[in-house]
């Protein structure tokens, strides 16, 4: 078990209309310094499917993609105890302020990547914000359950229905 802080800087912009947040980044993403960098998560190939454009694959160009959608990411937790990578070991929750986001950005819905930022932001960030999150079903490659081809759809009728 180890204490860590995210380091990754939030990716939005004033034009922002979805925020998507993630619990905290993977062993793999804090080593890349960006959100989603396990080449097994299915984030990126997700997002490009939803939002009809190629996978990027510099952070340049997975900046630009969510910029261009009107999408911002970040994660609820800011530091925390974690065993590697696993969500279900987070303990010592300190969030993320997201009230910068929400001030300056026109976010019209906020989305979570998975149960476990969904519980977190439920617990910690809610109260705070006072607005509701929509759970997505997870990227990672933990939930096995779901395939490439149903997350796409999940999060495409998700996604569209509610902006």
């Amino acid at each position: 078990m180890e204490y860590a802080v995210h380091e990754i800087p939030p990716v939005w912009d004033n034009n922002s209309k979805i925020l998507i947040l993630g619990s905290f980044p993977s062993v793999k993403s804090r080593e890349g310094n960006f959100f989603y960098n396990h080449p097994q998560n299915r984030f990126w190939k997700v997002m490009a499917a939803v939002w009809n454009c190629p996978v990027p694959q510099e952070i340049e160009e997975k900046k630009k993609m969510l910029l261009e959608n009107h999408v911002a990411v970040w994660d609820v937790i800011a530091s925390c105890q974690i065993e590697g990578s696993s969500d279900s070991s987070i303990k010592d929750v300190m969030p993320n302020d997201i009230s910068v986001i929400l001030k300056q950005a026109p976010v019209e819905k906020i989305f979570t990547n998975g149960a476990t930022a969904w519980k977190m932001y439920d617990r910690y960030i809610k109260p705070v914000a006072g607005r509701e999150a929509i759970k997505l079903p997870s990227t990672s490659p933990a939930n096995a359950a779901w395939s490439l081809d149903r997350l796409v759809e999940e999060w495409n009728r998700l996604i569209r229905e509610r902006v």
